[in-house]
């Protein structure tokens, strides 16, 4: 069983096994992703604010709904993806989506067993390949998790269905081939930790792509990336926007 820590303080860390506790005691099956999962896979331990637990879309109202019971604090901060359970300062994410609304949640995460023990509380883990996929579309000044990605093809490439991570980039696959060519730059002497049949496949796409029409509407897929980063390709340079954001109700 993997440990991971990196809880901000002792007081968080208490918060977060006790929700895990409450999560095992409601029967909703769940998963832990972002830093937690991330250190278990790689030993690599970072301060984090808060505690991402994944559920299938519909199951994060019957979350909501125990903790809500328990005394706990609730929110749906966005319908299409995120929710959050509170107690004082202390929060932790119910995931079902991603914020570009592409990788929901389904059985198939839910298929391997990978645990952990996280703040002292056994808990399953996302899968690497899933847990890959959820940082692929990362990227932009304030959070970036290229790096994570790096790091869990190297220290978990041998568990990662790469057939199966292929498929779930499908429409995406160039987003996949940037981060295989960014793990070969940083790892020249590990190349072979990814397999030369998806890197073939990649680049054949690459090169069938090329000889394509060019696309007739202009699309600026950049906002999968940051919605703030390429806000004036959509609002002044007349490019087709692909993702949203609506205003906080106040």
């Amino acid at each position: 069983m993997r440990q991971a820590s990196g809880a901000a303080s002792p007081e968080a860390e208490d918060f977060y096994a006790q929700s895990l506790m409450h999560l095992h005691r409601s029967g909703i099956p769940f998963l832990l992703g972002g830093t937690y999962a991330v250190a278990a896979y790689t030993g690599i331990s970072r301060p984090t604010k808060d505690m991402d637990v994944f559920c299938r879309a519909g199951d994060y109202p019957r979350i909501l709904s125990h903790f809500a019971r328990a005394g706990f604090h609730t929110e749906v901060e966005d319908a299409r993806w995120i929710a959050k359970v509170w107690q004082g300062d202390w929060f932790f994410d119910v995931i079902f989506n991603s914020t570009i609304a592409i990788n929901p949640v389904t059985d198939a995460w839910f298929a391997e067993a990978h645990g952990a023990t996280i703040c002292g509380v056994e808990a399953q883990l996302i899968p690497p390949t899933e847990l890959i996929w959820s940082k692929a579309f990362v990227q932009d000044r304030m959070k970036y998790d290229g790096a994570d990605v790096a790091h869990l093809i190297l220290r978990t490439h041998r568990a990662v269905d790469w057939r199966r991570l292929l498929s779930l980039f499908e429409q995406y696959w160039e987003v996949l081939l940037m981060h295989i060519v960014t793990f070969r730059f940083v790892y020249p002497t590990e190349r072979e930790c990814v397999p030369r049949w998806l890197l073939d496949e990649l680049m054949d796409r690459l090169e069938a792509h090329a000889n394509m029409p060019v696309p007739q509407v202009k699309v600026c897929r950049g906002r999968m990336f940051s919605r703030a980063d390429y806000a004036i390709d959509v609002t002044q340079w007349g490019f087709a926007d692909v993702v949203g954001e609506g205003q906080r109700r106040t």
